[in-house]
């Protein structure tokens, strides 16, 4: 099965991605991971992403979209793909189905996590990261012990002011791909709100999947 996760930052995806890859035993591809290692193996498609990185500049939907091929044509992805993180423009979903459907392809589902912003604010500016370990915890939802408060990170990009910029961005650009996947049948709208087990359940039924199928 071939899925597309979308959703604010903050909506849950990256959490969900790892139990629907776990059900379907396909693999999460991120764009934000392959770019990153991309460029810590400087390839070439890795350099040309440095070069826009340092100066500054977006990354052009073409570099992107070339990336995502290469990946998506590894033997790993032959029995199907999770996305996360692509696509983010209504112009690169139509690049993808045009270049699944060179090789008999096609997008199966696509799944949209629905958040209120209150909720996404609350998640994200709550998060802080123990150097120490690498572990994320949350000082509502998954509360770190008083011994190692003193050493954890807020990171500057869990303020309040860089996530309203970044759910400005997703309203003006990444929204409108619920309309395009709607019209096509293929969106299956999911309450991310609640408990990740309770979400996991109707990410699940969304699938189509049976819970006990997916252990």
């Amino acid at each position: 099965m071939n899925v597309i996760l979308l959703g604010a930052p903050g909506s849950g995806k990256g959490t969900q991605a790892q139990h629907i890859c776990r059900a379907l035993g396909v693999p999460q591809i991120s764009t934000g991971d392959i770019i990153r290692s991309a460029i810590r193996e400087q390839t070439a498609l890795g350099l040309e992403f440095k070069s826009y990185a340092d100066a500054g500049d977006l990354v052009p939907d073409d570099l992107v979209n070339r990336l995502v091929d290469g990946r998506l044509a590894q033997c790993d992805c032959a029995a199907g793909f999770l996305l996360d993180g692509y696509p983010r423009t209504v112009a690169q979903a139509g690049w993808l189905d045009a270049a699944l459907a060179r090789h008999g392809r096609h997008i199966d589902c696509v799944i949209s996590f629905e958040v209120a912003d209150a909720l996404v604010l609350e998640r994200i500016t709550g998060r802080r990261t123990d150097p120490a370990t690498g572990r994320v915890f949350h000082l509502t939802f998954d509360p770190p012990p008083i011994e190692i408060m003193h050493r954890l990170v807020h990171r500057a990009d869990d303020t309040e002011a860089v996530l309203r910029r970044r759910l400005e961005e997703y309203s003006e650009k990444t929204a409108p791909i619920v309309p395009y996947y709607e019209a096509r049948r293929l969106l299956r709208r999911v309450n991310g709100e609640g408990a990740v087990a309770d979400v996991k359940r109707r990410v699940l039924d969304a699938l189509g999947i049976e819970e006990a199928a997916s252990v």
